[in-house]
């Protein structure tokens, strides 16, 4: 009773707009003090702000952080849209096709959802509109666009779930890479069945010659030399993910040196914006330790496991009641704060029930991209009616086909799990 009352009073506290992080430290040290008093709270106090904040696997996020707002001030993003349109630009629908191929790659480079989208509705967006494309398939493909930097590595909520879970982030930094491109793929089909139902929203552009097509690649190869560094690295062993996360963020000042945007006020902004964002991760991640002492001190967790475990259904069904779990608080929560609140509870099912936790962690990644885009608090679409300052009901509705196939791939993933197991059993030891 005890965890099930403070479980309660930490979702009143979220539901009061209370940061997750306090939230989660507020929560934790309430049930502590109730199970052991002021001792047990000022104990784990003296040792677990040091011990969450040490780990060297933590400074992976800084440093992907400091590489996307690098990336942002470059200007990477733009150029990928500009080389994506001159390639496929003249196809009806090209242009949003092309939104999904630059969201792809900005967020093979960033890492960051919301900065893509912000990004994207800041570059893609105005040219569709602008071209006469229909505003709410173009808001839609622009939001959902924006969630590929959840999946494709670097992913910062990979990495966060690699560290709250104990999995080995490399291994599900390289299982992000096949499911990116079937997601980017499954947008772009999205995006022709929309323009073959309806011709009128997605007019054709303009045509271009072969050399003006192989000309545009010259303002991609950044991009690719920063995946490269990054991804490739992991995947040949040459480098750790901590390793390879300071390697993206100094090739991507250097890209910025190279665009001449490299002066000391950029500079000093994006340290400030990442120096935030990692405080804001960090004080979430100490939160979940409190709480999850409590819940480990209850054996909530345990009896949770027990009870699941015992029931007298396929463990497909268990899988399904988990995804569906995840959709319904990706409608309400924030993809890291559902990751911290979640996965110390639900992985020790998922593994229980004999499902590899690699696997388990992509999928739980694919599904937060639809509660990315969902209401009532979709961020992304938030984002995009800002920044593209459209009515956010138009985002919702023009977003809805795409969530449509993002349930298909997720249970194509379900029932091919190689797509994503496949590439991290490649790696070199």
């Amino acid at each position: 009773m005890l965890a099930l009352a403070i479980t309660a009073f930490l979702l009143v506290l979220l539901a009061i707009r209370v940061p997750v992080g306090f939230a989660l430290t507020i929560a934790g040290a309430t049930g502590l003090y109730l199970l052991g008093g002021l001792p047990m709270v000022l104990g784990i106090m003296e040792t677990e702000p040091l011990s969450a904040a040490s780990s060297y696997e933590i400074i992976t996020i800084p440093m992907f952080l400091l590489m996307a707002e690098f990336v942002i001030i470059s200007g990477v993003a733009d150029d990928l849209f500009k080389a994506g349109s001159i390639w496929v630009g003249r196809v009806p629908g090209g242009l949003a096709i092309s939104t999904a191929l630059a969201g792809a790659g900005f967020g093979a480079v960033a890492g960051s959802s919301t900065a893509s989208a912000a990004t994207l509705s800041s570059t893609s967006l105005p040219a569709m509109l602008r071209h006469g494309y229909e505003p709410k398939l173009a808001c839609g493909v622009v939001a959902i666009s924006g969630t590929l930097a959840m999946l494709i590595p670097p992913s910062i909520a990979l990495v966060l779930y690699g560290i709250i879970a104990d999995v080995n982030i490399g291994q599900l930094l390289i299982g992000g890479v096949v499911p990116g491109l079937v997601v980017t793929a499954a947008i772009a089909l999205t995006v022709l069945f929309l323009v073959w139902l309806n011709p009128s929203h997605a007019p054709a552009g303009q045509a271009y010659t072969w050399g003006e097509k192989i000309r545009s690649l010259s303002n991609v190869w950044p991009m690719l030399l920063l995946f490269a560094a990054v991804t490739g690295v992991i995947y040949l062993g040459i480098a750790t993910p901590t390793e390879a996360a300071a390697i993206g963020a100094l090739g991507a000042y250097v890209v910025v040196l190279f665009k001449g945007k490299g002066g000391l006020k950029n500079t000093l902004h994006a340290l400030t914006r990442a120096t935030e964002t990692t405080c804001m991760i960090i004080m979430i991640i100490l939160g979940a330790h409190f709480f999850g002492y409590f819940l480990t001190i209850t054996q909530t967790t345990q009896q949770i496991v027990a009870t699941i475990g015992a029931l007298p259904v396929d463990r497909w069904v268990i899988m399904g009641i988990i995804i569906l779990i995840y959709l319904v608080l990706g409608c309400f929560l924030d993809q890291i704060a559902i990751l911290i609140l979640t996965i110390p509870v639900v992985l020790p099912i998922v593994t229980a029930l004999g499902f590899d936790p690699v696997w388990f962690g992509v999928l739980v990644i694919v599904v937060g991209e639809v509660g990315m885009v969902t209401p009532p608090v979709g961020l992304n679409a938030f984002v995009v009616a800002r920044y593209a300052e459209r009515p956010l009901n138009e985002v919702f509705i023009g977003v809805a086909p795409h969530v449509a196939a993002h349930l298909i791939v997720i249970a194509l993933f379900c029932l091919f799990p190689q797509l994503i197991l496949w590439l991290p059993s490649m790696m070199a030891r």
